[in-house]
């Protein structure tokens, strides 16, 4: 099988097509067409069926192709894209390898990894994955860790989502009630309010949220937490809807979601939320080079309720970016989230289902 039966833009090589009746492999390639996932796609299957493996060559073949990538990583494993070696070398391997298995095996951890890239480059060989297009993957795009609360990786300021969105948004309604409401979404569960709490419809602290943030928004002015405390005990509003603000929503109950915001606000961890690049999905999608780029957002190492806060508000912004942006027939960006078990139940409303909708 030759590299050019596949290397073209718009074909996605997944591996070699397999004779049903013998199970054996063929000698021909299995093509993806990318314009399939201008709408959307799930992988789905058992433990250990390979899900995550089709995943990881849907992205690589993306980035050969130009394609940006962002890729939602709740168990910690998608920073492997990162380790691209062309060529394939023992001491690309030596950093990575696990010196328990080396032992085990009763070699020195300098043989053990010489080991492990034979037997990756006798593999990739076998698939017609050549350190040439190793070495294309590696120079297609930049790669990017973000670690949002923590310094492990990239650290990205998700709280600075909470700035003012471009004027693009601001001048697209629908895109900017979608912006404003994720954001709030996220903010209430990251303090902890249930989804019946946080329910943009019906719950008192997201409409005064709501309230709060989107004339901000409207007039060019960011927002940031304490501003939003200092809000929530004194509001800039009178009423809500029909009926007067201390109706609605009084003085002594509003200020329980401010103490709320405040003991984040106060938390000692809370000043790794706003180090790191902002949360823009233009930078997370092109490098300042023009290349496409890989951004992993890991999100392995957080709370349930800081997960949830982190996918919300980027499939928030991510949703009004595509809002702004011009019909195509070519596939533009690819959005993958590698587990969305608890994010997309099929009754419960966390407020990342919506913008996943």
């Amino acid at each position: 099988m030759r590299s050019a039966d596949y290397e073209k833009l718009g074909a996605f090589y997944l591996g070699r097509a397999v004779d049903p009746a013998t199970g054996k492999d063929l000698d021909e390639p299995l093509l993806y067409d990318a314009k399939d996932l201008t709408t959307h796609a799930v992988i789905v299957g058992m433990t250990g069926s390979g899900k995550t493996g089709l995943g990881i060559g849907l992205i690589e073949e993306a980035l050969i192709d130009g394609v940006p990538v962002i890729a939602i990583d709740p168990k910690g494993d998608l920073g492997n894209l990162l380790l691209t070696f062309p060529e394939l070398s023992a001491s690309d391997f030596r950093p990575w390898i696990d010196e328990g298995a080396a032992l085990r095996a009763g070699e020195t951890p300098e043989a053990f990894a010489a080991g492990q890239a034979e037997t990756w480059r006798r593999g990739l060989a076998d698939w017609g994955q050549t350190p040439e297009r190793i070495a294309k993957l590696a120079g297609a795009a930049e790669r990017v860790l973000y670690t949002p609360g923590s310094t492990a990786g990239v650290p990205l300021s998700i709280l600075r989502a909470l700035d003012a969105p471009s004027p693009a948004i601001l001048q697209d309604g629908e895109a900017l009630r979608e912006r404003v409401q994720s954001s709030v979404s996220g903010l209430l569960g990251l303090v902890g309010l249930s989804d019946k709490d946080a329910d943009p419809l019906q719950s008192r602290e997201h409409i005064l949220l709501s309230n709060l943030v989107e004339p901000a928004w409207r007039e060019g002015r960011n927002l940031d937490l304490t501003t939003l405390i200092h809000q929530i005990q004194k509001p800039p509003i009178e009423r809500v809807g029909v009926f007067e603000l201390e109706t609605f929503f009084p003085a002594s109950e509003r200020g329980a979601l401010a103490m709320r915001l405040n003991n984040l606000l106060a938390s000692p961890g809370f000043a790794a939320w706003l180090e790191g690049e902002p949360l823009d999905i233009e930078r997370m999608l092109r490098a300042p080079d023009g290349r496409p780029r890989l951004s992993i957002v890991s999100i392995a190492h957080l709370s349930d309720a800081e997960r949830m806060f982190v996918v919300t508000l980027l499939l928030g912004q991510l949703v009004a970016w595509m809002r702004t942006q011009s019909g195509t027939q070519s596939l533009r960006a690819v959005l993958y989230m590698d587990e969305v078990f608890g994010f997309f139940p099929p009754i419960a409303n966390p407020p990342s289902k919506l913008p996943m909708l």
